[in-house]
């Protein structure tokens, strides 16, 4: 038997009461609930919230869920029934959970969009406006066959940026290997040589030889400041707008990969802008979703301009026209898409456009950085075997002259 902490109110009075009861699932305390006259509100489990002891919700669970609840709706099972279904079906415990809390509010009376609202972390605004047009329209499934196939695209392109830089990470944690090596056990025996035979160190060895005693001696300090700056600039980033700001800003120029955020923000924005308008969403509201989709501070501020244009009568081709950040071909699909009546196809088309282009980057970006891993790495070490090896020769040299 579990337990679980209920809020609800009282049918008669209106009157919020909070508690606990014992049942062996989630769905059967909330029915013992309304058995005793109460309206469930929210029915959690002790001790497992959504990041509690059963972890948290990932985006393949997510995925998992929503792909089945469309096939179990669209093959005409009800609501609760398809959720109870799914429920059972879903192995990973934090998104079972939550299923089950979702089951249970849908059968004591609220819609699955107030539902899913309950769960933010989970479920985002781009999810949440779909899923109330789809029940609005009664395209349910097709709303969550939708969301499934985008989470599967962005998972799927987040994956492909993550793979395309391992290679590059491992050179770069193989170029800093060989220097710490050579800078605590090369540099500090030329060192001894040096001092043995009473000669005075060239300029360039004493400059490694400080830098490795330095490190040697202050390992500490250095490790205290690499993780202060890591720290600082997380919290920054994560919790002051400015912060923010400054990283996205960074992402839209770094070098190499400034064009690769610049097409993900921009087929992002196009593929949200047409699941919105083809799902029955009006104009203005896709248009607002699909900007809180792109995660850029800076861009989301470019492409929010439009919305006062679109306010005021225009046509989105002519708001989205020489905004800043925003590829030409969005604009021109959408003008096309204007004249023929089908402008979330057509806004489907751009996003595969440049989403075709984002994978044929993402592929060609090992190739691009490796070069330049080995021009660094070439020169780093060079600089250490030159502060190294060659005063051993001249060494030599002195002592065979």
């Amino acid at each position: 038997m579990r337990r679980f902490n209920y809020k609800a109110k009282e049918k008669e009075t209106g009157k919020t009461i909070k508690g606990s009861i014992s049942a062996e699932t989630e769905q059967i305390a909330g029915h013992l609930l309304i058995e005793q006259g109460y309206i469930p509100e929210s029915v959690v489990e002790e001790g497992n919230g959504l990041f509690g002891k059963k972890g948290h919700v990932t985006s393949k669970d997510r995925v998992m869920f929503t792909r089945q609840l469309a096939t179990l709706i669209g093959a005409g099972l009800p609501l609760a029934a398809s959720l109870r279904t799914v429920a059972e079906q879903t192995q990973a415990k934090a998104m079972k959970t939550i299923i089950e809390e979702i089951l249970g509010k849908v059968e004591s009376g609220k819609s699955l969009f107030e539902a899913f609202s309950e769960y933010p972390d989970v479920f985002n605004g781009v999810y949440l406006a779909l899923i109330k047009a789809g029940e609005t329209s009664g395209t349910l499934d097709l709303a969550l066959k939708r969301l499934a196939d985008q989470e599967e695209k962005d998972a799927a392109m987040m994956s492909k940026i993550k793979g395309a830089l391992v290679y590059p990470a491992i050179i770069l944690v193989v170029i800093i290997a060989v220097l710490a090596f050579m800078m605590i056990m090369v540099v500090p025996q030329v060192q001894g040589l040096y001092e043995d035979m009473g000669e005075t160190l060239p300029a360039l060895t004493q400059v490694l030889v400080d830098i490795s005693s330095f490190f040697g001696n202050f390992w500490w300090l250095v490790i205290l400041i690499v993780a202060g700056i890591i720290i600082g600039c997380w919290y920054a980033v994560k919790k002051t707008p400015a912060g923010r700001k400054v990283a996205d800003t960074f992402k839209l120029n770094v070098p190499l990969f400034g064009g690769l955020f610049r097409k993900l923000y921009v087929s992002r924005f196009a593929r949200t802008a047409e699941m919105m308008l083809a799902t029955g969403v009006p104009m203005l509201d896709s248009v607002k979703i699909a900007i809180s989709s792109v995660t850029n501070t800076v861009v989301e501020e470019e492409y929010s301009k439009s919305l006062e244009i679109i306010k005021g009568g225009k046509p989105l081709s002519e708001a989205l026209k020489d905004r800043e950040y925003m590829l030409p071909l969005v604009p021109q699909m959408a003008s096309i898409g204007e004249e023929s009546g089908k402008i979330d196809e057509m806004l489907g088309k751009a996003a595969q456009v440049y989403e075709n282009e984002l994978d044929e980057q993402i592929n060609n970006i090992s190739t691009m950085i490796e070069p330049i891993l080995m021009v660094i790495m070439a020169g780093l070490i060079g600089v250490v075997v030159g502060g190294t090896l060659l005063p051993i020769y001249s060494l030599v040299n002195s002592v065979s002259a």
